[in-house]
């Protein structure tokens, strides 16, 4: 049976929407999701690529660096103000923050109006080096209205238009930094032998 003509048309016609409709709404929104996923990302490198960092607070400028005995623990060293092992675990809260984090919204506003998110004169600043020699800075400032999110800026940089970028990133990174020099250090494991010792102390008994 030959289809009239008009309807041949309207059957070719309501394929191609519906292949429209496909492509853009369902395939389209999946890449268009994944774009605003990675435009969300603070930064792109990963834990690995990370060489140094340095931690800036109103407390202490502390310095970090990753361990060159890449196979033995601790994986993160403190270079000053003191020199020795650091924790691991507050090392690696901080470096998954900085990894995985991601700015909730980013807010276009003139570089004169930076001390109103107080990121003219931060709570923290965090420098960042990579193994490739590249470097990346996190500036955190206060926290916004509410209370959930901090002001911060990454990589800050004036845009043509003279306005900067202050995103909103999650209260866990000034949890992440603001500590005292102690926390930093690797913990004492108290179930070591004292200095001197050949053995363990003896466990003290009740004398009758």
């Amino acid at each position: 049976m030959k289809l009239p003509r008009t309807t041949l048309i309207l059957i070719l016609l309501a394929l191609g929407l519906g292949g429209f409709v496909y492509f853009y709404e369902i395939r389209g929104a999946t890449q268009r999701e994944e774009i605003k996923e990675q435009k969300q990302k603070i930064f792109s490198f990963g834990e690995d690529d990370v060489q140094s960092l340095t931690v800036k607070t109103k407390k202490l400028t502390l310095n970090l660096e990753r361990n060159p005995q890449s196979s033995s623990n601790p994986k993160w060293l403190t270079k000053s103000p003191i020199s020795g092992p650091a924790n691991d675990a507050i090392v690696s809260y901080l470096m998954d923050l900085l990894v995985k984090g991601n700015s909730e919204r980013t807010l276009s506003t003139p570089a004169k109006q930076l001390g109103e998110f107080a990121l003219d004169s931060p709570q923290a600043t965090i420098n960042i080096t990579l193994k490739n020699r590249q470097s990346h800075q996190l500036i955190l400032g206060k926290s916004n209205f509410n209370g959930r999110f901090l002001y911060a800026q990454a990589d800050p940089a004036a845009k043509p238009d003279g306005n900067i970028n202050v995103l909103l990133v999650s209260t866990d990174f000034a949890n992440a930094v603001n500590r005292e020099l102690s926390e930093w250090k690797q913990p004492v494991d108290n179930s070591q032998k004292l200095p001197g010792l050949s053995t363990p102390l003896p466990t003290p008994t009740n004398s009758k």
